[in-house]
């Protein structure tokens, strides 16, 4: 037999028996994987339980924050309508008050209209003075 081949069977047959050695010495290490995948799923299991807890609270939380805003906001609204009805019977109480007026919108500016042509005949009256001009027409 030649040497080449020889010597490449060989070095298989040496790979091949390391490889199984490898084998058997992690076959006691193989346990520990699956004693990390168990701790994993159980860590997941319980973040899971928290999750859900969590969620529940959520939930709960906002079902009071719902109920607690919209009790706010009715009494806000009561107090409103309150103060409303208050006002409007303020209002009727006040111009119930006040008197009747005594000139009409066009009869007040027919006074205005009055006053202000008395007053012109009284300037022009006090503008001509005691001066008396002969009066030509009567003679």
């Amino acid at each position: 037999m030649r040497q080449g081949p020889l010597s490449l069977l060989c070095a298989v047959l040496l790979m091949t028996a390391q490889l199984h050695a490898e084998e058997i010495s992690t076959a006691p290490d193989s346990n520990q994987p699956l004693v990390a995948a168990t701790a994993a799923e159980t860590q997941i299991d319980a973040l899971e339980q928290r999750l859900a807890v969590s969620e529940q609270q959520r939930a709960e939380l906002a079902a009071q924050l719902q109920s607690t805003s919209s009790e706010r906001e009715n009494a806000h609204l009561t107090r409103l309508r309150q103060d409303n009805q208050r006002l409007k019977l303020q209002l009727k109480e006040a111009q119930a008050e006040q008197p009747a007026r005594l000139l009409s919108e066009q009869q007040l500016w027919f006074a205005i209209g009055a006053g202000v042509a008395l007053v012109a005949m009284l300037c022009g009256a006090m503008l001509r003075g005691r001066r008396r001009i002969r009066r030509e027409w009567i003679n």
